[in-house]
């Protein structure tokens, strides 16, 4: 019986130019970096020591992980549904399908909303936060990480996505100070545990319908429509937080939301009329209008 041929053994180095020149091919938009997060996330070096290690073999294991990861990667799924994974601000949380991933954009509604939180704890000692739609918890975690005296409520509609936040919260050691309802915004909360706070936070559903199909294939053919879709002007849910913004928030409380730049300016105008004062758009790292900030008045 003629002996089979020796398994080829692949390097780091090896796999990584494989997996970059490959993804490419594929019109992955970043395909050095998504080479760096799927052999990082197949052998458990991080993506420095990836470089760090380049003659070390992969495993028959970590070659199989790391197919599979590819294949995923080149038909469009997000990276970060693959890898199952997205660093946030100061944390690393877990992204599954049904939740929408995290990004860059809502690591500034979180850096516009922390002084209000920590005001709060100056004054009383402690800061009661509520954030609506938290997805995979990113908001929330990164709030109860960045200010410990922080207690924070966090609601979402999707049992998936409380799910997920649930299981984040706990692998960052940060269950006993948030609790996660499944709800639509504060129906599930108790009456008494509706008012005042001294923040309420979203990261609502906020692309107008429209603009949905304008979206690239992996947002639009991966991520949560009900995450998505803020109606015909994006501000759908935006009114609804509106209109209980006062009655949540204790006097001096800031609403904080992350919109569409194209909605910023109506959804400003919007606050002002329903009372709220100190009305402020604030822009990302790319200069673009995200974030509205506006408070009951104290």
């Amino acid at each position: 019986m003629a002996q089979s041929a020796p398994r080829r053994t692949w390097t780091v180095q090896e796999a990584l130019d494989w997996t970059r020149a490959y993804l490419e091919r594929k019109g992955d938009e970043n395909p050095r970096l998504s080479a760096e997060w799927l052999l990082s996330a197949a052998t458990g070096l991080s993506r420095l020591e990836v470089y760090a290690y380049f003659d070390r073999p992969l495993d028959k294991h970590e070659l199989a992980t790391l197919h599979e990861g590819v294949a995923r990667r080149a038909k469009g799924e997000p990276l970060q549904y693959v890898t199952g994974e997205m660093g946030f601000r100061h944390i690393v949380v877990r992204c599954e399908p049904g939740a929408l991933i995290p990004r860059p954009e809502t690591e500034w509604l979180v850096e516009y909303a922390l002084p209000q939180v920590k005001q709060a704890v100056a004054t009383r000692g402690c800061a009661r936060v509520l954030e609506v739609g938290t997805g995979t918890g990113c908001i929330a975690c990164s709030i109860a990480s960045e200010v410990p005296q922080a207690q924070v409520v966090a609601t979402d509609i999707s049992p998936d996505a409380i799910s997920l936040a649930t299981r984040n919260a706990e692998a960052l050691s940060l269950a006993d100070r948030i609790a996660f309802v499944c709800c639509d915004l504060d129906a599930g909360l108790a009456e008494q545990d509706r008012t005042g706070f001294d923040l309420l936070i979203s990261n609502p559903p906020y692309i107008p319908t429209a603009e949905l199909p304008t979206l690239p294939r992996e947002v639009s053919g991966y991520e949560p429509e009900l995450a998505l879709d803020g109606g015909a002007d994006g501000l759908d849910v935006f009114r609804r937080l509106l209109a209980c913004a006062p009655t949540w928030l204790a006097p001096g409380g800031l609403l904080a939301c992350e919109l569409h730049e194209t909605t910023l300016a109506a959804a400003a105008q919007l606050a002002s009329q329903a009372g709220l004062v100190d009305v402020q758009i604030k822009q990302d790292l790319a200069g673009r209008d995200r974030v509205l900030l506006a408070s009951v008045a104290s």
